[in-house]
């Protein structure tokens, strides 16, 4: 099973990859991961990645595609990418990549949201400190206030980048790079379009479904 999924940050990708990790075994895989665990074995993709970032700079497509390359070899029992590709170029680079090693994609799940109604989610949410339990200002707040479910921690802590502004701009950065990836993987029929602000069981199904129906 080779999936990518497409969607912002809370859009559902990380539950549903969880999911389909034990239950399927496919790895899920992001950019950032991979590129920290690239740096951190010393391979030379990974120095390289280390002299640009050390210098401020944004890593290049090129060595993006070469991390993402000595990954997708090791995963036997399939994968998940999160956060790649961003552009058609990259998709087109790495359609070249999974044609040299023989993969194939299965699906490319598209997490569609509610703009105004991730604001909220994302907006309202807050975790403990000591056991790291979410909770959400009006969907999910402690049993007892100040007093955390599953630790009885009594600190909380919030994201500083959880804030109606800064989250509006990520949605439309977003939005600018992602839309050019719908049409492209939607001709190949590859796409899958699932409502990400659905209940976690409703798109587990949809999901599932439509990776029966490719087998």
């Amino acid at each position: 099973m080779n999936l990518i999924f497409l969607g912002p940050p809370g859009a559902g990708k990380g539950t549903q990859a969880q999911r389909l990790e034990k239950e399927a075994g496919a790895r899920q895989l992001s950019t950032g991961d991979m590129l920290r665990e690239a740096v951190a074995s010393g391979s030379e993709i990974g120095r390289r990645a280390k002299a640009i970032m050390d210098k401020g700079e944004l890593v290049s497509d090129e060595v993006v595609i070469g991390i993402v390359g000595e990954r997708l070899g090791q995963e036997r029992q399939g994968f998940i990418l999160d956060g790649f590709p961003r552009t058609v170029a990259q998709a087109e680079a790495l359609d070249r990549l999974l044609a040299e090693k023989k993969l194939k994609l299965d699906r490319v799940v598209e997490f569609a949201v509610d703009d105004e109604a991730l604001v909220d989610r994302l907006s309202g949410r807050f975790n403990c400190k000591s056991c790291g339990a979410m909770y959400h200002d009006r969907h999910k707040r402690p049993k007892v206030a100040g007093l955390c479910d599953r630790c009885g921690g009594r600190e909380f802590l919030r994201r500083p980048d959880d804030n109606p502004e800064t989250i509006r701009t990520r949605l439309a950065a977003y939005a600018r790079q992602t839309a050019p990836l719908l049409p492209y993987y939607r001709g190949k029929g590859l796409l899958l379009t699932v409502d990400g602000m659905a209940d976690i069981a409703q798109v587990a199904g949809l999901i599932d479904r439509a990776l029966g129906q490719k087998g």
